[in-house]
């Protein structure tokens, strides 16, 4: 395992020297300028995260491919589904539509039954619904479920009365009250759906893997009407793929948890798990990362599963819930910097965190990367523009940065099998591209945001934990206007500066600036009914379940 973790520190390394010097390469030229300065640190901060993300996908890609390339290994032998451990499905709820929760949970009950393993899983809707009117109709919606339901006493609802440790309190309760009689647990969240298949998988999983305390499946989006987020699912399903491939094959079990759609053994869990509170007597907000590394200090396995069949959640419909579900795990990922010194954990533990810190911490230095480049273009009249290794700048950050969904592209397009799942290569790559000019817009759009946010925590200033918005809506022009005129008059003002350098400064800034002069028209229209329609008619940027209708796969 030590050579393989060596490996991507070697690609890190090589990522940051190459990255470092091409810069280097665009800067030097004509002597060196505060602002030039700034562009250099500030690329320096943020090129560690570019380089783990180009290992990340390029060990995935790599595996991916050994692997298909191999005869498939024996069939291991499989327990009955009578003899898996007792296993208790719980779900966590807060101020959800119980009409969108209960069906998938039906779907998984019937399934277990018909493989003959319902008689080990009870299900546990476990609500954090404050308004008494609403936690009222929930359970009598969870009552009328369970009366259906061929073994009533195997459907139970919990309702706490206070949010005390949010999700992570939720669970905890649980264990420490409600599940006796239980060695594991499913942990769902409200938009999880899962098949039996991928669930006795896990189970099976940890039935012949004693010393491991959690087993977390990779997890893809449902099948989506909505333009955006049928855009992003179809580049994260990609990148996804790859990322996780890697982080299961250097990580070992010290792997990440996600918090949903995991199996965890139920004893270890309630005992190393009881989270320390933060500065100031607060709960944590962002419970997995640091209950995976407490779990892997205490001597127990976490381990990844990088497959992606039978195991999936919502994603946000419209870019404001995009950018409010962004602002919720980037104040629970920051909130980590608190527990990086925690006695107890394993260096890879420690490095969980950080990199779950890094996921959103490299916002500020792209941001002021952009208003520096900004400066010198206005200020810097006598340096010479080397448009070389400036493009070659760009080239090789998007290579790396956009690697894992490049390369998970790549390796659909080269398999017949997985080419024929996403409807033939014309449609894998109409939906890449469009999905690349997804990417290129939408991340400076919440550049804005992460900076904003990260500064607002870090003096103390702290949002509630709105619900989740998970239906399909349009977006009107007020409400984009209203939302991100900062990002488009950023975007006016970074764009009027770069005008004053001529059109190769600006053609090099383009990816910088394209998502912030377009982020109102863009928010509108990838939530137009009328376009989300026309590539879901015309199967634009599907996803392989909407090719595939048999009862085993998720809903269409």
């Amino acid at each position: 395992m030590a050579a393989r973790r060596l490996l991507v520190v070697i690609i890190v390394l090589a990522v940051t020297l190459l990255l470092a010097w091409l810069l280097r390469a665009v800067l030097a030229p004509g002597g060196w300028t505060v602002a030039k300065l700034l562009m250099m640190g500030s690329f320096l901060g943020a090129i560690p995260w570019v380089g783990f993300c180009l290992a990340n996908g390029a060990i995935g890609f790599a595996l991916i491919m050994v692997r298909d390339w191999r005869r498939p290994a024996p069939a291991a032998p499989i327990i009955a589904p009578d003899q898996l451990p007792r296993t208790a499905i719980a779900v966590t709820v807060r101020n959800e539509d119980m009409g969108t929760v209960l069906p998938p949970l039906r779907r998984l009950l019937d399934q277990l039954d018909a493989a003959g393993a319902g008689e080990q899983f009870a299900l546990f809707i476990l609500s954090d619904t404050a308004d008494p009117a609403s936690a009222a109709t929930e359970e009598q919606e969870v009552v009328a479920f369970r009366t259906e339901d061929r073994d009533p006493t195997r459907v139970r609802y919990r309702r706490r009365t206070s949010n005390d440790g949010f999700k992570a309190g939720n669970i905890m309760d649980f264990l420490e009250h409600h599940a006796d009689g239980f060695e594991l647990m499913l942990v769902l969240d409200a938009d999880s759906q899962m098949t039996a298949e991928a669930v006795l998988r896990l189970v099976r999983i940890m039935h012949d893997n004693p010393r491991l305390a959690v087993v977390q499946h990779l997890t893809v989006g449902l099948p989506a009407t909505s333009a955006f987020p049928r855009l992003f699912q179809f580049g994260m399903r990609a990148g996804m793929r790859t990322w996780a491939t890697a982080l299961a094959w250097w990580q070992g079990d010290e792997s990440c948890y996600w918090g949903h759609n995991a199996v965890l053994r139920i004893a270890p869990f309630r005992t190393h798990c009881q989270l320390p509170l933060l500065p100031g007597g607060r709960h944590i907000l962002s419970h997995d990362q640091i209950e995976a590394a407490m779990l892997a200090g205490a001597g127990w396995g976490v381990r990844l599963i990088p497959v992606e069949e039978g195991s999936a959640e919502a994603n946000p419909p419209a870019l404001p819930e995009f950018v409010r579900r962004e602002m919720r795990w980037l104040a629970g990922n920051l909130e980590y910097r608190h527990l990086l010194s925690m006695p107890g954990l394993r260096p890879m533990g420690r490095w969980q965190l950080i990199q779950a810190i890094l996921l959103f911490g490299c916002a500020p230095f792209y941001l002021i990367f952009m208003l520096a480049a900004a400066w010198a273009a206005v200020t810097d009249k006598t340096s010479p523009f080397p448009a070389g290794p400036a493009l070659a700048v760009i080239l090789v950050w998007a290579a790396s940065v956009y690697g894992p969904k490049f390369l998970g592209y790549f390796e659909i397009l080269v398999s017949p099998t997985k080419r024929a799942r996403y409807g033939g290569a014309t449609r894998i790559l109409t939906g890449a591209l469009l999905e690349t000019v997804f990417a290129l817009l939408i991340d400076p759009i919440t550049i804005l945001n992460k900076t904003a946010t990260t500064i607002r925590l870090v003096l103390g200033i702290r949002d509630g934990w709105a619900p989740q918005n998970r239906g399909d809506r349009g977006i009107a022009w007020s409400e984009a206007f209203r939302l991100f005129w900062p990002q488009t008059l950023l975007g006016l003002v970074l764009f009027a500066c770069f005008v004053t350098a001529g059109p190769i400064a600006m053609l090099w800034a383009a990816p910088l600036l394209g998502g912030l002069l377009l982020a109102i028209p863009f928010c509108v229209l990838t939530a137009d009914p009328r376009i989300g329609a026309w590539m879901q008619r015309h199967r634009v940027a599907a996803v392989p379940e909407e090719f595939d209708a048999t009862p085993a796969h998720l809903p269409r």
